[in-house]
């Protein structure tokens, strides 16, 4: 990227008696992260050249020369094959620049009825529009790949967790679609931003519109957006839809980060619950012996940097008066960079997850550990007449007992048992195995095997209706 100090015409520069100064060149030039709405910004001057032929304001010939030029510049840029001048600031006049060294005078005549206020805007929706879209695809591969291993984990039983401490079996497939389901309210966090990102500002020039006769409608249809914005100080002010996708996908990284976390636990030597495949991991560099998960570790620790970005946004904009600012110009390297991240993670994740294997016996160990059927105990006697609370307290002498000879709740004996309370009988048992325990809780929503694998078509079926 070439920095051409010196005097250099600006396109606004007939109101300037003296040159910019070098420092001030290069502290206000936005082009060195700018230039990837390269492609945005071309698509958007092609769409208001239509428009200006439509309209009358340009002629038919001028129009031709226009998009040629602008399509031999893309052609350009796509092969690397474009000098970025610092001295042109931004991506918007480095490409106006080159279509009127191409073309000639006629180039000029293409930034009519627009400004590039209203142009920055309009190439940032688009850019966030095809991102979300991209960012949605993957979303989707995802979940179906969870899916997939939570149909093949159906029945494998685990330790369902709270305050990490062990408290009811749970099929691992039902975990995994816990997972699912956070996901899916990403995903439908981000269909609903895409409509109020998919409005264009394109005709609301500088702030208060243009007294060209164009056509809003017209150019909003030929960029593929739902309508046109309705207020030309709104239009190129607003970056509401910026700060709500980086709250979309805080959330969805903090989502990952939790995923992340339970990678991070369950790969360890004390649960070995799963094993990630080797191409997502590291070693030590003095340790043989370690295998780390540097993959969930590093998706975990970038949730702050886009949770950072979010709060960049929202700085961002607290205090700026109406309309635009040359503060917004700090709006896209946080947006640039978390979009980055966000596709990153989940594209790692998405190569994670059809790997993982299961240890399914160290699950199985772990899920008899903590008397994760106390619960389900309880559950028998109140199906026995007795009062929730006082079949809690029974209970709880049982596992006390339990716990004082290092036995789990079903390797006490029948006696034994009824020695807390009469009433009870041989069935016991039955409630008293992991299996029990997890095809008892069938209903909708639970962790029977029989009602993940509902689950799993049920998902399935929403997938497809996408």
């Amino acid at each position: 990227m070439s920095d051409n100090s010196g005097d250099t015409t600006k396109p606004w520069g007939g109101r300037f008696t003296e040159s910019t100064d070098e420092f001030v060149e290069r502290f206000t030039a936005s082009v060195s992260f700018d230039y990837r709405l390269y492609p945005y910004d071309i698509e958007g001057s092609i769409a208001h050249a239509r428009m200006l032929q439509k309209t009358g304001i340009l002629t038919p010939a001028d129009t031709t020369e226009i998009i040629a030029g602008l399509e031999g510049i893309r052609s350009d840029l796509e092969k690397g094959a474009f000098d970025w001048q610092v001295t042109l600031e931004d991506v918007h006049m480095n490409i106006e620049a080159a279509l009127t060294r191409r073309i000639g005078d006629t180039g000029k005549k293409l930034h009519t009825g627009r400004s590039r206020n209203d142009q920055v805007a309009t190439d940032i929706r688009l850019f966030v529009r095809q991102e979300i879209d991209f960012i949605a695809a993957i979303i989707d591969e995802l979940q179906a790949a969870l899916l997939d291993l939570a149909e093949r984990e159906a029945e494998t039983v685990m330790p369902g967790f709270t305050h990490l401490q062990t408290a009811q079996p749970v099929s691992f497939g039902h975990h995994l679609l816990a997972w699912f389901e956070m996901l899916d309210r990403d995903y439908q966090r981000l269909v609903d931003c895409r409509r109020r990102v998919n409005l264009s500002p394109l005709g609301a020039a500088a702030l208060a519109g243009t007294t060209f006769p164009i056509d809003r409608h017209y150019t909003s249809e030929l960029l593929g957006f739902s309508a046109p914005t309705a207020n030309s100080l709104d239009s190129v002010s607003d970056r509401d839809f910026a700060i709500e996708l980086a709250a979309a996908a805080s959330i969805m990284m903090t989502h990952l980060s939790r995923f992340s976390e339970e990678l991070v636990l369950w790969t360890s030597a004390q649960f070995d619950f799963i094993q990630l495949p080797d191409r997502f991991c590291t070693g030590s560099s003095i340790m043989p012996q370690k295998k780390n998960p540097d993959v969930p570790e590093l998706v975990r620790g970038k949730s702050g940097r886009v949770t950072g970005h979010l709060m960049a946004l929202l700085t961002l904009m607290k205090s700026q008066p109406l309309a635009y600012n040359k503060d917004n110009q700090e709006d896209k390297e946080p947006l640039f960079d978390l979009l980055d991240t966000v596709r990153d993670c989940l594209s790692a994740y998405l190569g994670m997850i059809p790997a993982i294997k299961c240890n399914r016996g160290n699950m199985r160990r772990a899920a008899m550990k903590g008397y994760a059927t106390a619960t389900d105990l309880a559950d028998y006697l109140v199906k026995k007449g007795i009062p929730f609370r006082d079949a809690h307290e029974i209970v709880g002498k049982a596992v006390a007992s339990a716990i004082e000879q290092e036995k789990d709740l079903s390797e006490l004996s029948l006696d034994e048992l009824k020695g807390f309370y009469s009433g009870i009988g041989e069935d016991v048992f039955e409630c008293l195995t992991l299996e029990g325990s997890l095809n008892a809780r069938d209903h909708f929503g639970g962790t029977a095997p029989k009602q993940v694998r509902q689950a799993i078509n049920t998902a399935r079926d929403r997938l497809a209706l996408r």
